[in-house]
C-alpha cells in the first residue's frame, strides 16, 4: 500500500510527521516543484519524499490537504481516479451551502475525484494538535472518520491505528459525517475536540 499527502501546509507538515514517527513512506506533493520543498520533507524524516503532484497521485492512499477551493484543481490531475481512496482533510468554512448544492462539503469533493472512495478524516483536529505525537497520558489521540464506503472507512481505520491514532467511526458522509463538517460559517460539532481515549 502506498500513501501521498497532497498539500504541504501545516496540516499536511503534521500528517507527514505522524507518517515519519511510524516509519511508514509517505510522498508529499504541491502544485510546486518538490525541489522547493524537498529540504523541508527530508527534516521531518527520511521517509518522507517530496514528489510532483503527477508523480504522487499514483500512490493508493491520497490525503487531501489544500484549502478546500484547490481540491478541483487535485482532481484534474487524473482522468479516473478508480482504485484510489482519497482521505479528505479539507474544511469548507465560510462556503456557502448553496454552492455546494446543499450537500455535505465531502460529497462535493467526491463528485471531482470520479471513482475514488472518500473518506472524511484528520480534519476537525487543528495542525499544532495534529501536530503533536498522538499518544497522550497513556491513551491515544481521537481522529474521527466518515464514509458512505465501509471498506474504505475500514481501510483508513486501519491505517489511523497503525499511525498511534485511536479511529472512531461516525457512519455515512451525511449523518455523522456532519459533525466534523463545516457548514457556511458554522463548524461541526466535533470540530476542534481534541479527545483521547483509553483503554
Amino acid at each position: 500500500m502506498s500513501y501521498a499527502i497532497i498539500g504541504f501546509g501545516n496540516i499536511g507538515k503534521a500528517l507527514a510527521k505522524a507518517f515519519a514517527r511510524k516509519g511508514i513512506e509517505v510522498a508529499v506533493a504541491t502544485t510546486r516543484d518538490p525541489e522547493s520543498f524537498a529540504s523541508v520533507a527530508a527534516a521531518i524524516g527520511p521517509k518522507v519524499i517530496a514528489k510532483t503532484l503527477a508523480d504522487a497521485v499514483k500512490a493508493d492512499i491520497i490525503f487531501l490537504a489544500v484549502r478546500f477551493e484547490a481540491h478541483p484543481d487535485v482532481a484534474k490531475a487524473l482522468p479516473t481516479w478508480e482504485g484510489k481512496t482519497i482521505v479528505d482533510v479539507t474544511n469548507a468554512y465560510g462556503v456557502p451551502p448553496a454552492e455546494l448544492g446543499g450537500q455535505p462539503s465531502s460529497k462535493f469533493v467526491a463528485q471531482a475525484f470520479t471513482g475514488a472512495r472518500l473518506v472524511k478524516g484528520f480534519n476537525h483536529l487543528g495542525a499544532a494538535v495534529l501536530d503533536q505525537d498522538p499518544a497522550v497520558h497513556g491513551g491515544r489521540r481521537v481522529v474521527f472518520l466518515a464514509s458512505d464506503d465501509d471498506a474504505a472507512a475500514e481501510e483508513i481505520s486501519e491505517l489511523a491505528e497503525n499511525l498511534g491514532f485511536s479511529p472512531i467511526k461516525l457512519g455515512g458522509l451525511s449523518e455523522g459525517g456532519l459533525l466534523v463538517q463545516a457548514r457556511g460559517k458554522s463548524w461541526g460539532q466535533l470540530i476542534f475536540k481534541d479527545l483521547v481515549k483509553f483503554g
